[in-house]
């Protein structure tokens, strides 16, 4: 299954890459949490479904995240210039299933959304920040 969201806004691959760091995590999502140190690419994180793995990767237009252990396989990208829509931030999540409780879709739907308002929070207060 994949998921879309789009984040009304404008910036690009660097600035992705520099504001979704796993280090500032708690600045763009409410829904995880580092539960020990970042080590390279990667965190041991809580969350609402669980504890995981935490994998970050630059990635041509942005970022790539995925849960390692989780058994749903989920990922996701947040990413800039590239359709559906080049001139907005868009967040593309996938797990390896075709179908999924109504209960699972809605609590992925509300972790987009989380993740959608801190992505946009996080990049205004650091333009914000670089123009002050």
């Amino acid at each position: 299954m994949e998921f879309f969201k789009i984040v009304d806004l404008q910036t690009s691959e660097v600035k992705l890459q520099e504001c979704l760091s796993l280090e500032n995590l708690d600045t763009y999502s409410s829904d995880l949490f580092p539960l020990q140190k970042v080590e390279k690419d990667r965190v041991q994180i809580g969350g609402i479904w669980g504890e995981f793995t935490l994998m970050h990767q630059s990635i041509s237009g942005g970022v790539r995240f995925a849960l390692k252990e989780c058994p749903n396989a989920l990922a996701w990208t947040v990413t800039t210039g590239f359709p559906p829509k080049e001139k907005k931030v868009v967040i593309h999540l996938t797990v390896n299933r075709k179908e999924r409780e109504p209960e699972f879709i809605e609590e992925i739907r509300e972790f987009m959304e989380d993740l959608s308002e801190g992505i946009l929070k996080a990049l205004m207060e650091r333009e914000s920040a670089l123009t002050s």
